[in-house]
């Protein structure tokens, strides 16, 4: 996916979908496929061990359990699993960890502040891009090098989804609609959360 958005892509819902959910209520890498979650706002996806006002990641914990948890709904889009199919590898939804798997929105090039709204009531906010860790290589030996690459400028480019913060709770189902509200003012890139 490019970090470049194209001007239809805020306005399009045919093309911009929910295609899988999936929570976890354990600390495990990967997180079964739902019919449905329910997201909590200032929470995160119910019953998921993730879910919280303070930081839930375990390495971000040791550090510093009072930190805010901006890392409460996990997104990934689904071509991801398209590109990396290409270079031997089977990933399907739910297996890296994410909450939402979307399709249509190239989630990488959204800005800082951006809101999406999941389905008919959800809402959560774009807080930066999630940092890959090792336990995408334990999942598949050599897959942590296809979504970690250089960017044009030979920075890191990071392609395992991007973090969020629930600010309207509701459920949220496969096959539901991706509105995204890009925010005012210049537009800040997505940094590591």
């Amino acid at each position: 996916m490019s970090n470049d958005m194209s001007p239809d892509m805020s306005n399009d819902m045919s093309r911009s979908v929910v295609s899988a959910v999936s929570s976890s209520g354990t600390y495990s890498f990967t997180k079964p496929n739902r019919e449905s979650v329910t997201l909590v706002a200032g929470l995160g996806v119910a019953g998921d061990v993730h879910a919280g006002t303070t930081v839930k990641h375990r390495f971000r914990m040791e550090k510093d359990p009072s930190q805010p948890n901006l890392r409460q709904v996990h997104l990934i889009h689904e071509e991801l699993f398209e590109e990396v199919r290409t270079a031997g590898f089977e990933v399907a939804a739910g297996q890296l960890g994410e909450n939402v798997t979307t399709r249509g929105i190239d989630l990488l090039g959204l800005p800082t502040g951006t809101r999406l709204r999941l389905g008919g009531q959800a809402v959560v906010e774009v807080t930066g891009l999630r940092n890959p860790c090792k336990q995408i290589d334990d999942f598949q030996h050599g897959l942590m090098k296809q979504v970690v690459g250089r960017g044009p400028d030979g920075r890191p480019a990071f392609r395992s989804g991007i973090m969020s913060v629930v600010l309207s709770g509701g459920v949220v189902r496969p096959g539901d609609p991706v509105v995204i509200e890009l925010p005012d003012g210049p537009h800040r890139p997505l940094r590591i959360v």
